[in-house]
């Protein structure tokens, strides 16, 4: 690798997204933990 070669790291606008998809995954396995235990009473 040259010292020139660009990092290997995406665009900030890429990270952002990627965190956005990380939360709302969370977020949406929460939801359906909650529906199933609710159902399941």
């Amino acid at each position: 690798m040259l010292w020139s070669d660009p990092k290997n790291e995406p665009p900030q606008d890429m990270r952002e997204a990627q965190a956005m998809i990380r939360r709302m995954t969370v977020i949406l396995v929460i939801a359906m933990i909650v529906v199933v235990y609710v159902l399941g009473i």
